[in-house]
């Protein structure tokens, strides 16, 4: 089968490598039908993470079980399937707490020795606690694919980063990045009944996008002047819930200076060149709590399935850019070059 690989910074290719084959009684294998290029892989892409030469990549997918093991019972051939970006066994404490991203048994997609979401078929460890089935009829419903693919992924962790700042109906929201997963914080906000949601970026196709998705404001500015911005909307105040969806240490920053006094911040960006660390005594002074991490995603498709089904919520217009597994190289291009939100690949 036809697989993306990585080998150097820069050096993404579309390779020939073996098909995947059940190797013990809790896999399935999923041929692919859609799968994405994640902002995250872009720090492998520029080198910034280290993989080895030819190494697997991407970890969202969903597609159509072909064969299952022997222990596995919760789905069969012909299922429609959609991935969280990390399995997990479904079973262990964590996964009964919720915090599937911790599991014992856990890993993640495109890991030394495993398949990438960004191929033809991968073989999935741990069906049973892993996959979610997808009803059969939205296989042949594009739109419909492209957004339940978000649930492997952005959708989820937009949500989480949502939860970690406390949104409730009525609270003023603050999101800061405007990438997919900001983007989808911001239609999570709106979800949970957020009032008012302001959405700081610089790209007007993205912000006219958060628009779409619920923002009420939009601020343009960096740094200091974002932080003026966000307070004079806010009675000088700032915002109660506070996403940070970026990772590096400017947007944290941000994220704490338009943090209401008693408020709290929901991060979700990887964390890169943060390595000065935040000042813990302002947080202190000021009441604000820090909640966030790698999303539990899994543990959030169940409830966020059923909106995207009905069309409660329809997080697809994150995708910009449409290419077949052989475009992917020119895929990561244009998401790094900013030219691409986020790069929906089909089978």
């Amino acid at each position: 089968m036809r697989a993306t690989t990585i080998h150097a910074p820069y050096d993404m290719r579309v390779e020939e490598v073996p098909e995947p084959m059940v190797q013990l009684p809790t896999d399935a294998i999923v041929r692919v039908l859609r799968s994405c290029i994640c902002g995250s892989d872009l720090w492998a892409y520029r080198g910034e993470a280290a993989r080895q030469p030819g190494q697997r990549i991407g970890h969202e997918f969903l597609g159509v079980v072909e064969e299952t093991g022997a222990a596995v019972t919760g789905v069969r051939r012909g299922d429609l399937v959609v991935a969280p970006f990390m399995w997990s066994d479904g079973v262990c404490e964590y996964c009964r707490d919720g915090l599937t991203t911790s599991c014992v048994h856990g890993g993640f997609w495109g890991s030394v020795g495993y398949d990438g979401g960004q191929g033809e078929a991968v073989r999935v460890p741990f069906a049973d606690g892993t996959l979610v089935q997808l009803p059969k009829e939205a296989a042949s419903d594009d739109h419909l694919l492209s957004a339940l693919l978000t649930l492997s992924d952005v959708l989820g962790t937009g949500h989480h980063a949502a939860l970690g700042a406390g949104v409730r109906k009525g609270s003023t929201v603050a999101v800061v990045g405007d990438g997919a997963v900001g983007l989808c914080a911001v239609l999570a906000a709106k979800r949970l009944g957020a009032e008012r949601i302001i959405a700081l970026g610089r790209h007007e196709v993205r912000t006219d996008i958060a628009r779409r998705f619920g923002a009420t404001d939009v601020v343009a500015e960096r740094g200091e002047a974002a932080v003026e911005a966000v307070r004079e909307l806010t009675r000088g105040q700032g915002a109660h819930c506070v996403v940070e969806a970026v990772g590096t240490e400017q947007s944290m920053s941000t994220a704490v200076n338009i943090t209401r006094d008693g408020g709290a911040i929901g991060f979700v960006g990887v964390p890169h060149g943060s390595g000065t660390g935040l000042d813990l005594g302002v947080m202190f002074d000021r009441n604000i709590a820090l909640r966030g991490g790698v999303a539990p995603v899994r543990a959030y498709i169940p409830e966020l399935l059923p909106d995207v089904l009905d069309g409660t919520i329809d997080p697809s217009p994150v995708f910009d850019m449409t290419v077949g597994l052989e475009g992917v190289p020119e895929g990561y291009k244009a998401m790094d070059e900013r030219t691409a939100l986020k790069v929906l690949v089909t089978g």
